[in-house]
């Protein structure tokens, strides 16, 4: 593991635990670009430790010429699905036409589609045969996310796709040791109250289930328990009522500004009596231009690291990477992927 790992205590630890427990629970991950480069230096590395059971999704001939090319020497022992060549087209396309035609798509459509590797992915999850996608070194995120909406949809009782950062940073009197869950960073530019409130929830499960830790969330503004008065302001704070309805039990305040959500100090002042304030490890952004550029500033400023986006909100596990991702990050991601699918 240390091989392939930035020396960071916070995040060895975290990667650790969960690599230990995907060894443990081997699950079907589907890597639909499996003839990028990158991803197949990531899938030698997962098949040697025996993190998940991989399945490469492209030219077979292709794939083995690219890994004898690069001396990776386990590709061998990912099953390798050919899209253009696959025994099961049939099946797949049949079960994407069923999943679709109430919307239009045809017979010969759904057979097209399902050659595509992100649909059939996606297909192959939804049959059964798979337990979880990563892709997106190649496409962008909505490239990953569309077939997930259409052929997996969203988990019951939430409506919205969004993603997550986990930040792991150098500042351990914030978040938890300096764990922090950053939420909506990548796909929802600018969510409603109720939107916002299910992305609140779920980011705080995955805080919990993935990263171990009790969620403490802040929805975050430019106003701190009415300091300032605005629509944008308005839009957290019925968020923040909302979210407390779908999840009782759940430690969450706000509105609050960032530096009364982290530093206790200016909790004191700002927010007294608040369970969260000056404690927050998930922080809850308005919208995603917030989030976006408030992972990315603290990333580099500060030299955190920052994991993700983690997908949440879909029916399966389906992650997406960034197209200038490194092989570490594809190696993470695989393993974040196969704890979602635990």
């Amino acid at each position: 593991m240390r091989s392939f790992l930035a020396v960071n205590f916070s995040i060895m630890d975290i990667l650790e635990r969960m690599l230990a427990r995907a060894k443990a629970n081997p699950r079907r991950i589907v890597l639909p670009e499996g003839d990028e480069e990158r991803t197949l230096e990531a899938a030698d590395i997962l098949l040697k430790d025996k993190v998940a059971n991989l399945i490469l999704i492209g030219n077979p001939e292709k794939i083995h010429q690219m890994a004898a090319e690069r001396g990776l020497t386990h590709i061998g022992e990912a099953k390798i699905v050919d899209p253009q060549h696959n025994p099961d087209l049939a099946k797949y396309a049949g079960l994407l036409y069923e999943l679709r035609k109430a919307k239009g798509m045809t017979e010969e459509e759904a057979a097209k589609k399902a050659q595509d590797p992100l649909y059939l992915g996606c297909l192959m999850i939804k049959a059964g045969d798979a337990d979880g996608e990563l892709a997106g070194a190649r496409g962008t995120t909505a490239d990953t996310i569309r077939p997930a909406f259409q052929i997996l949809k969203t988990k019951p009782g939430v409506g919205i796709v969004s993603g997550a950062f986990l930040m792991l940073t150098p500042a351990k009197h914030l978040g938890e040791n300096g764990v922090l869950m950053f939420a909506d960073c990548a796909v929802n530019p600018c969510p409603d109250a109720r939107e916002l409130a299910q992305i609140a929830v779920t980011t705080a499960e995955t805080a919990r289930s993935l990263a171990g830790i009790e969620p403490k969330v802040a929805m975050l503004s430019f106003s701190t328990k009415g300091s300032a008065k605005h629509e944008l302001i308005d839009k957290v704070t019925e968020a923040t009522k909302l979210a407390k309805e779908m999840a009782p039990d759940l430690a969450i305040d706000g509105e609050l500004q960032a530096d009364a959500a982290l530093i206790a100090s200016v909790a004191a002042k700002k927010a007294p009596g608040s369970e969260v304030a000056g404690k927050a490890n998930v922080l809850v952004f308005p919208d995603l231009q917030a989030g976006n550029i408030g992972y990315k500033l603290v990333e580099r400023f500060s030299g955190a690291d920052a994991i993700g986006p983690i997908l949440q909100g879909i029916a399966a596990p389906v992650n997406d990477l960034s197209r200038g991702c490194k092989v570490q990050d594809i190696v993470q991601m695989v393993i974040i992927t196969a704890n979602q699918a635990i």
